[in-house]
């Protein structure tokens, strides 16, 4: 009687092989473990910086304080003489104050406060404007801030000495115009002798002390 062991156990090693063809290796990881390339920075992206805003374009119709215009004979296109409607049309900007023949003022819509930047008017004409600011710069170099000595340095041997009305030790330092014209410009002085505030223009007007008087 032939023995039947042989055929059988080759039987069973073919069906094992096969079902070992058909398992996946242990090793291997699915794909949906995996993680995302570039890790954490792909699956919570940096969000994109935006560019600032770009600043507002200045307002070029009106000038601003310290630019240079201040003159013996005026202020910028503004000459002392113009009609109000004349110098309100050289300012090219906004002026507030309401037009009239009497003396008053018309004040640049920036300005902090009427005796910080001002043009007066009297008679129909202008005739003055009166600074109170540190930036703007008097013609010949003169600015608020600076001492008697140094308006004396500035304008040297054109300054005529006057006490103040209102402020003891204050004074008065007036400087005429170097090229023959009627421009006048006059310094005011605090009791530490140092300039607190100036405007320049016409006499009489440029002489009032207390602004329209």
């Amino acid at each position: 009687m032939k023995s039947v062991l042989p055929a059988a156990l080759a039987l069973t090693v073919a069906i094992l092989s096969a079902c070992n063809a058909d398992r996946p290796a242990d090793s291997a990881v699915p794909a949906a473990s995996q993680a995302p390339a570039g890790g954490d920075s792909a699956a919570n992206p940096t969000p994109p910086v935006k560019a600032p805003a770009p600043a507002p374009a200045p307002d070029t119709t009106v000038p601003p304080p310290g630019s240079g215009l201040a003159h013996f004979d005026g202020y910028g296109d503004m000459r002392f003489g113009m009609t109000e409607a004349e110098a309100r049309a050289a300012w090219g900007g906004k002026l507030q104050g309401e037009p009239g023949e009497g003396c008053h003022y018309l004040n640049p819509a920036w300005e902090k406060a009427p005796s910080y930047f001002a043009f007066m008017i009297d008679g129909g004409k202008f005739v003055r404007y009166d600074v109170g600011n540190d930036e703007e710069v008097a013609p010949g170099g003169g600015r608020r801030g600076m001492t008697e000595a140094q308006i004396d340095a500035a304008y040297p041997g054109r300054v005529a000495k006057s006490p103040h009305k209102y402020v003891d030790g204050g004074k008065y330092l007036r400087v005429k115009a170097d090229d023959g014209g009627d421009g006048v410009l006059v310094f005011e002085t605090d009791a530490a002798g140092k300039v607190s505030e100036w405007h320049a223009g016409l006499a009489p007007q440029v002489d009032w002390i207390e602004g329209c008087s």
